[in-house]
């Protein structure tokens, strides 16, 4: 009876040990963010991004601002923006903008013809607008949910849907198809990856004048580029009428950011304070929804 009493005990004690293991294991188990699922992965992928971004396209940018003129400059960011007007006037019809359609539609052809190819913009000097449509868009129009926020390398915020509309946008670039009209194929794709490099560039030098906000208005670089995206992405699928339901939440997870903030600053403000020069970090991602390259006057 003793030695079976015994054995009990030690299955009990063994039995013990391994359930206080592995809620253990669980309690260690950091929670998921329902709201942003994929953060570990985003923030690596974002840390990537800026590492890459740091230490080559930004030089590069930098340089090629400073030895470019700017009608050069101006120029090829004409061009880049022509090609782009394909896509967008073809996404006009897809969402059923026949209006605004014919205007890209028209648009395009007036500078492919009489602005050289699109290197000079004659639309804007006869009062065509430009808009912005893609593909992506276009699948938020019929109704696609854009899944949850997800940060790719070399290219940065997408989500599934942006992921698929980003092929989409491939498939009506010109530059795509630049293979199928020369025999050489190893020449014509240098010219096609030489023309990706310099639309890369210029759009990364155009962008100069917008890091100065990205790199100030935040404490958390990752949530601040986050929310600017989501909130931009839902301002542009929605032509600026952001369901309510939408707006709510895109709100809610601004003001959860902007407590992350405020308690920040409080921190910051209590190791400052009496040091002059202090100013607290306000989260502004609100106020980005037009996160692009400002325009060229």
């Amino acid at each position: 009876m003793s030695m079976q009493k015994t054995v009990i005990n030690t299955r009990l004690f063994v039995s013990s040990l391994v359930i206080t293991s592995l809620l253990g294991g669980c309690a260690s188990t950091p929670k998921v963010d329902e709201k942003d699922p994929w953060q570990g992965w985003n923030r690596g992928a974002q840390g990537f991004n800026d590492g890459l971004d740091k230490n080559i396209v930004k030089p590069v940018a930098k340089g090629y601002e400073t030895v470019t003129p700017k009608f050069v400059n101006d120029g090829i960011t004409n061009f880049f923006s022509n090609l782009k007007d394909i896509g967008v006037f073809v996404n006009d019809f897809l969402q059923l903008k026949m209006s605004q359609g014919g205007m890209d539609a028209g648009r395009f052809l007036i500078n492919t013809t009489a602005g050289v190819a699109g290197f000079v913009d004659v639309a804007k000097m006869v009062d065509l607008p430009k808009h912005n449509e893609d593909f992506g868009q276009t699948l938020g129009f019929w109704g696609v949910p854009t899944g949850n926020y997800l940060v790719v390398p070399f290219l940065g915020p997408s989500s599934p849907r942006e992921v698929v509309g980003a092929v989409g946008d491939a498939l009506l670039n010109p530059l795509t198809y630049t293979f199928a009209f020369a025999g050489s194929g190893a020449a014509v794709s240098a010219i096609n990856a030489g023309a990706r490099t310099v639309e890369v560039v210029d759009t990364r030098a155009d962008l100069m004048p917008t890091e100065k906000i990205l790199d100030e208005a935040s404490v958390d670089r990752y949530d601040f580029i986050k929310n600017s995206y989501q909130q931009r992405r839902e301002h542009l699928v929605h032509d600026g009428n952001v369901p309510e339901e939408d707006d709510l939440q895109l709100e809610d997870e601004s003001a959860t950011d902007g407590a992350a903030t405020a308690k920040a600053n409080a921190a910051t403000a209590a190791t400052n304070k009496g040091k002059p020069g202090f100013a607290p970090v306000t989260n502004n991602s609100k106020h980005l929804l037009e996160l692009s390259a400002p325009v060229k006057k």
